[in-house]
């Protein structure tokens, strides 16, 4: 990897694409300090110190690239694009005319792109609204102590709208810098932004786990150490693994050329879903808390005790304060991650269109006939190999939460801050973040290679 990095440096080309990325990546981290226009920036400090391991401001804050810490104008990164990309993706088996589209090449995945930012926006305006009634709830004094002129009054109207087009805008900005990155620099832009966050928070939480009492500081360190090298090695191992099927085509003619048959195989990923279940998840559980947000009125009444309720699920990460509603959260976290990863995997799959493929190349799987014989036959091994990913991704999500009981049971304050140093959802982010931009360039560097040998 550092000769892989040397050698870049060394071409020009190669280099102003590093470079570029670490521009755009620090002009993002600048601008996730410039807090939001009418914010009450001590008031959301003060908030966000006292609610570490709040798993929905940590998703957020996640998604962010760290900008929710500040509440900055970047404050809702590219979650709302993140989430407009996962219903058009959803929506294009489902639709005649979205899967036409994708079907069209270039220009079909143009306007799928366009489709998606116009999706973007009013959802955008929609998360804008709910993350600040959200967290102003969890507040005492309610949303006006961070945004004291935040309502749609005649009064705070305009002050209100300068809030919402600031965010948005923030989020719009932020997709450009992700789209920049990828066309000009190295790597997948919108990953290497939520990277960027990740990494820049690990200071903070390992300054904030210093401060533990002595007995607590060498268990919460050993255990970070120990979760962080087993964590990463068996991330690698089931981001990395695959079940290969064997494909063997037959003799084929074209024109006065005779091809000889070949063996080869289909790689399947045991993890083919990703990050996506956990983003997935995540999302159906903040969702509901920040549309509930949106009917909180302080009147007292049913839908305003309701909805208070709604938006504080999974804010209470202490096992002892509420046993019942903590456990509620941890426990449909790992179903829906579960959930999700079998039924995402699912749509990639037919989506690709295996056996048709096969079929209209020649090919077919030693043992099993051509056609739904095939489809049956991937789809069960799919279905195999994603139930160790699917339960990988679960205990992965649920990690920060086990480690909470375990500290508990075993009376460690502090035990649940080695795994909020940087969680398992952040782990895989990272890892498949640099693997991927490793073989990118890697893949730059042979394909100059290459270059320069035909050239010579």
């Amino acid at each position: 990897m550092i000769e892989s990095v040397r050698a870049a440096f060394t071409l020009p080309d190669l280099r102003r694409r590093i470079l570029f990325t670490i521009g755009m990546l620090i002009i993002y981290r600048l601008l996730a300090n410039i807090p939001v226009p009418g914010v009450n920036l001590q008031a959301w400090l003060l908030f966000t110190s006292q609610q570490t391991g709040n798993s929905v401001v940590d998703f957020l804050d996640l998604l962010s690239g760290g900008a929710v810490s500040n509440f900055s104008v970047m404050a809702m990164g590219v979650y709302p694009y993140i989430t407009a990309s996962i219903i058009i993706q959803l929506l294009t088996p489902i639709i005649p005319q979205l899967e036409e589209l994708q079907s069209e090449g270039e220009t079909g995945r143009n306007k799928l792109n366009r489709y998606t930012y116009y999706l973007t926006v009013p959802l955008a305006f929609l998360q804008a609204i709910g993350q600040i009634r959200l967290v102003g709830v969890s507040l005492a004094g309610g949303v006006e102590s961070i945004m004291p002129n935040f309502g749609f009054t005649a009064e705070n109207l305009l002050p209100t709208l300068t809030t919402l087009v600031a965010m948005v805008g923030g989020t719009m900005f932020a997709i450009w810098i992700g789209e920049r990155i990828t066309e000009e620099g190295v790597g997948q832009g919108i990953s290497l932004i939520i990277f960027g966050g990740i990494v820049a928070g690990i200071l903070p939480s390992l300054g904030q786990m210093l401060t533990l009492e002595s007995t607590a500081l060498v268990f919460s360190l050993v255990t970070f150490l120990l979760y962080l090298v087993l964590t990463v090695l068996v991330i690698v191992i089931i981001q990395e693994g695959t079940r290969r099927i064997a494909v063997q085509y037959g003799r084929r003619v074209r024109g006065r050329k005779i091809y000889q048959g070949q063996s080869t195989y289909i790689p399947l990923k045991v993890n083919t879903a990703g990050m996506i279940p956990i983003i997935f998840a995540q999302s159906i559980l903040t969702f509901f808390p920040l549309i509930a947000g949106l009917f909180i009125s302080g009147s007292g009444n049913i839908i305003d005790r309701i909805a208070s309720a709604v938006s504080m699920f999974g804010t209470q990460q202490d096992p002892t304060v509420a046993p019942f509603a903590f456990a509620s959260y941890w426990v449909l976290y790992f179903l829906l991650v579960v959930a999700f990863t079998f039924f995402y995997t699912d749509v990639m799959i037919r989506q690709q269109n295996l056996p048709e493929t096969l079929q209209r190349q020649g090919g077919f799987i030693p043992g099993i006939r051509p056609g739904k014989r095939t489809e049956n036959y991937i789809m069960s091994v799919v279905r195999r190999i994603t139930l160790v990913g699917a339960l990988f991704l679960g205990l992965i999500a649920i990690l920060p939460g086990i480690m909470a009981v375990i500290g508990t049971i075993l009376q460690i304050e502090g035990l649940q801050q080695s795994v909020l140093v940087i969680s398992g959802s952040g782990l895989i982010i990272v890892v498949g973040v640099v693997i991927d931009t490793m073989r990118q360039l890697e893949a730059q560097l042979l394909m100059r290679h290459y270059e320069g040998f035909i050239k010579s």
